[in-house]
């Protein structure tokens, strides 16, 4: 009996000392490091890895960052020594050159963010909630054996973030308390890039190769490259872009979307759809804006034939400025528009083609 009383003593004094918020604690007190995984097209870095450099720089002042490049060929090292000096605050650039990532599939990016992350150690991982970050974040997640937290927006402290939730129309602040590192996508409409100052070249950082003599161990790829299209165009990205000139299936066909694309290069804007427009095979799915689009936020968003639906207010309401076009005056969309107009749109934009000067 006294044995046993002694053992429920010890017991309860020894507990306490492994509680999860101990172990936060402790998670917390480490140092902070930060891998970005950086999309890349031909030799150019994207300026959405940028944005996820901006996002890193918020985690922590004494922040050690380093980017991740995959790919083949001169085009990726081109790309790596642009990424050197994209931010003074990027300490090294790890360039995985290899066959295998002529393509960003699901499964060769994911085990390559397993194998960076177990040899650096680092704190966080982070990318753009794109099509990249999506396709590959989820997966590398599950073989790190972690819960990612995604579309981050806000970054208060090193594990403590703030995401959208019921389609933007709520925020949620959500602490991590993992035991391994914490995996994050970001909106890079939420971390604007800052200007690259003149004197950027001065601190470059340094480029070493990924070893990749372990990695082709055990792989098994269950996704296949099949094909790449693109437009042949002069518009400036959607996801990028000052100025979004959006239509929706009130345009009827894709014969009449093409007054959205002469709009469009007047103003020297991007062009975006709603997803009923690309349903209805007006325009492709990737001009699409909104909850299962790409999320904008222009200086200028105009609306032409958009309702206003949920899901596609998700995508573009934190635009600076709003103009909706529309000849109900109940829709949705005059209720976040800054300046609005009811009418039909077959008679507004040939009247804005006519009057607007041509762009030089």
């Amino acid at each position: 009996m006294a044995t046993g009383a002694a053992l429920r003593a010890f017991r309860k004094r020894i507990i306490p000392s492994f509680t999860s918020q101990t172990f936060a604690s402790t998670f917390n007190s480490r140092s902070i490091s930060t891998l970005v995984l950086a999309e890349h097209e031909g030799s150019s870095l994207k300026i959405q890895s940028v944005s996820a450099v901006k996002a890193a720089k918020s985690l922590s002042k004494d922040n050690s960052i380093s980017l991740l490049l995959a790919g083949s060929g001169p085009g990726l090292h081109e790309a790596a020594a642009q990424a050197a000096s994209c931010d003074p605050s990027v300490s090294q650039v790890l360039v995985a050159d290899s066959d295998e990532f002529s393509h960003p599939l699901a499964e060769p990016w994911a085990k390559l963010v397993r194998l960076v992350q177990q040899k650096g150690g680092y704190s966080h991982v982070i990318t753009t909630s794109g099509s990249f970050g999506k396709n590959i974040m989820p997966r590398a997640a599950a073989l790190l054996d972690v819960s990612p937290i995604t579309d981050v927006t806000g970054i208060s402290e090193p594990h403590l973030f703030v995401r959208p939730i019921y389609a933007g129309n709520a925020l949620c602040t959500v602490r991590y308390t993992g035991v391994g590192p914490c995996l994050l996508t970001i909106r890079a409409t939420s971390f604007p890039v800052s200007p690259i100052t003149s004197d950027s070249k001065s601190n470059e950082a340094s480029i070493s190769q990924v070893d990749l003599s372990t990695f082709g161990e055990d792989s098994v790829g269950k996704s296949r490259y099949v094909k790449h299209t693109s437009q042949d165009i002069e518009r400036p990205d959607l996801g990028n872009a000052r100025v979004v000139i959006t239509g929706g299936r009130a345009l009827k066909s894709a014969e009449n979307f093409k007054m959205i694309e002469k709009l469009a290069e007047k103003l020297g804007a991007a062009v975006g759809a709603t997803r009923a427009a690309v349903d209805a095979g007006y325009v492709p799915n990737d001009l699409q804006v909104g909850q299962t689009g790409k999320i904008v936020a222009p200086e200028l968003y105009m609306a032409f034939g958009v309702s206003g639906a949920i899901q596609h207010l998700a995508g573009m309401r934190d635009s600076k400025y709003i103009v909706a076009v529309n000849k109900d005056a109940d829709a949705p969309i005059f209720q976040v528009a800054d300046y609005g107009l009811v009418g039909d749109i077959f008679d507004v934009i040939p009247e804005l083609l006519e009057k607007l000067p041509e762009k030089k």
